[in-house]
């Protein structure tokens, strides 16, 4: 019932419907966004596209392993049925046959009765928009009012523009700098997945000018029928004097707030992220990161 299915046999209108209708529906998990960020992916499909499990799926010296693509926070296991603990353990045991490694995200609704070797919980924050923008403004930070106060002081203006490279450009020319894991090729990669979204209409990229008309932040929000996902954003000094990223984010907050959608902030295991994002009135929520390492004592893979 369940089986291994590569790239080529895969039918993504089955996929597609799947990852819709799936109760823990997740942006990073639809065909079109897999194909750019994890090219030749394969899956395990249970039954006939009733749940599914999309893998990445490499080989070095002629050993199979799974790791997590760029730009997905969080797979795993999607199905709009019931996810049963006994279901999650049928998949993760055929992984197990798969791949001799696997270094994986897991997405929030892969819940585990028990604690279970090879899983560790990763941090990230949501905001339910559900309300009023006057309601959720309440649950702001103290520091957060006051950055969005003086923004708009020193005539920040947030606008929604449609090209991502002055934004990619913004975050190497300042947080880039410490990124140094990042070659031309996860920006490459980036740049054709924002271009990709901006085709299906799944993503806005909304820019912060100072008064002189000078960008100074930025940010990718993709977004599904279920949730809005703060993907990617740059900012320089200048933004961090005037708080426009966090005018940035209300402002965003503002236009999509009253919708049945959760923001999500995806993250952050750094403390000073988690910390900005709570500010804004998001909750933490906890989803698994699994490893499985069967590999010979003698053979690493990075």
């Amino acid at each position: 019932m369940l089986k291994l299915v590569h790239h080529n046999e895969i039918d993504k209108q089955k996929w597609d419907r799947c990852i819709y209708y799936a109760f823990n529906s997740k942006v990073y998990a639809y065909s079109w966004y897999l194909d750019v960020v994890a090219p030749e992916w394969s899956a395990l499909v249970w039954k006939d596209y009733y749940a599914v499990m999309p893998l990445f799926l490499q080989k070095k010296w002629g050993i199979t392993y799974c790791s997590q693509p760029h730009f997905t926070q969080q797979l795993g296991i999607f199905t709009p049925m019931l996810l049963s603990p006994e279901l999650i353990n049928i998949f993760i045991h055929e992984l197990k046959n798969v791949a001799k490694l696997s270094q994986i995200n897991l997405n929030q609704n892969n819940l585990f009765k028990t604690k279970t070797q090879g899983i560790s919980l990763k941090l990230n924050h949501e905001l339910d928009l559900i309300l009023p923008h006057e309601q959720l403004y309440k649950n702001y930070s103290k520091n957060t009012k006051r950055n969005i106060k003086k923004a708009q002081n020193k005539r920040i203006s947030v606008l929604k523009t449609q090209k991502p490279e002055p934004v990619i450009e913004l975050f190497r020319a300042n947080k880039g700098q410490e990124v140094k894991h990042w070659k031309e090729a996860e920006y490459n990669m980036l740049k054709r997945l924002i271009y990709r979204a901006l085709q299906l209409n799944q993503v806005e990229i909304w820019c912060a000018y100072t008064e002189d008309n000078n960008l100074c932040a930025g940010a990718f929000f993709l977004r599904n029928h279920r949730r809005h996902v703060f993907l990617f954003s740059g900012a320089n000094q200048t933004a961090k004097d005037t708080g426009a990223m966090s005018y940035l984010i209300d402002t965003y907050i503002k236009t999509h707030c009253e919708e049945a959608r959760i923001l999500d902030f995806e993250g952050s295991q750094n403390p000073n992220l988690a910390r900005f994002y709570r500010s804004f009135g998001a909750q933490a929520i906890h989803y698994p990161h699994l490893e499985i390492n069967r590999l010979p004592w003698y053979i690493s893979i990075p």
